[in-house]
């Protein structure tokens, strides 16, 4: 691929059932030997990611040694429930519901996401408005690194945006990391018990950009789509017959009360949009013929990459290992 003149055409995998099964091959062999576990255990959101994750550990392991685990809490879209119990039922894999709404209130989640939100917008009602967080998209192609707004829709449907200042972004943030980790608690609790291995679904933007919370959605024992980018996602998922009414699902953070979709919250770009972009930057393709491509100046397209290249500085100590080699003895 990477021989291959830069073309909108440039991810298209050509032997998609050959891909399938290598992967397949790989993941069967990791679980069993590396792993030495019996079987996986997935979340399930009712997104594309965690649909096709399920899809490749059952051609890898069978149905009956897989287990999804439905996590939602209050903030959750009721569409991810019904749609992961759909893609379960389709594929044959037995499942759980872990309600994890208490284990938040215990760790103050929401208590303390909410006292930051009223610090920056006094009006904000948790019992009666919604709220979600995200970038501006002035900052694409700039040299500026992106500013993060919070917007509160009150019950009529009208909306308030405010710039987030720094303190009260981290606490949000750091408040609703709490969600993820939760839900990594769970898939442990429920692989160790079963003696399975989590199987993780971030895809190639996730873990590259940091798109994932450390020891949260980040925290698992393999990730077998971690090398894909979200068109070939989609690709595998047309071919492993993921249910339309997913692969048709904007992708989102379903994080926040309000509805919230990834590239409003941290990736700028729509995916096709995005890949392509990465794929020029990580390839070191000329800008010029990326430019030409994508309809725009070569000149932004650096830009876009040196911005790229910030996300990875500021986001590389989450895929980092635990600094060690203290022992001066």
């Amino acid at each position: 691929m990477k021989n291959k003149p830069f073309s909108k055409n440039i991810l298209h995998i050509d032997n998609i059932e050959q891909l399938a099964d290598r992967i397949a091959s790989r993941l069967r062999d990791d679980i069993a030997h590396r792993l030495n576990r019996f079987g996986g255990v997935i979340g399930l959101s009712g997104g594309i990611d965690s649909s096709v994750t399920l899809a490749l550990t059952v051609k890898a392991l069978g149905a009956n040694k897989v287990l999804g685990i439905m996590m939602p809490e209050k903030d959750s879209s009721p569409d991810s429930l019904e749609l992961a119990t759909t893609l379960a039922k389709q594929f044959g894999v037995s499942t759980l519901t872990e309600v994890i709404t208490g284990a938040l209130d215990g760790f103050g989640c929401y208590e303390r996401r909410d006292r930051a939100v009223k610090e920056v917008i006094p009006e904000y009602d948790p019992a009666t408005y919604k709220m979600k967080i995200g970038i501006r998209q002035s900052g694409i192609g700039s040299h500026l690194p992106p500013v993060f707004q919070l917007t509160v829709v009150r019950p009529d449907g009208t909306e308030i945006s405010e710039r987030l200042p720094s303190k009260q972004l981290r606490t949000i943030i750091a408040a609703s990391n709490f969600k993820q980790r939760s839900r990594a608690s769970f898939l442990y609790y429920h692989a160790e018990r079963l003696h399975y291995a989590v199987v993780g679904t971030p895809n190639k933007h996730e873990v590259a950009e940091g798109f994932f919370v450390k020891h949260g959605d980040g925290a698992a024992d393999v990730m077998p789509i971690g090398d894909l980018y979200k068109t070939q996602v989609y690709q595998l998922a047309e071919f492993l017959n993921i249910p339309e009414e997913i692969r048709r699902r904007t992708p989102t953070t379903d994080t926040y009360s309000a509805e919230q979709t990834q590239e409003e919250f941290f990736y700028q770009f729509p995916y096709h949009t995005l890949d392509l972009l990465w794929y020029g930057f990580e390839n070191n393709c000329d800008p010029a013929e990326v430019g030409q491509v994508m309809k725009l100046p070569a000149e932004e397209i650096k830009l876009i990459w040196k911005n790229f290249e910030r996300k990875i500085a500021t986001t590389e100590y989450l895929r980092m290992e635990p600094i060690r080699n203290y022992n001066f003895i």
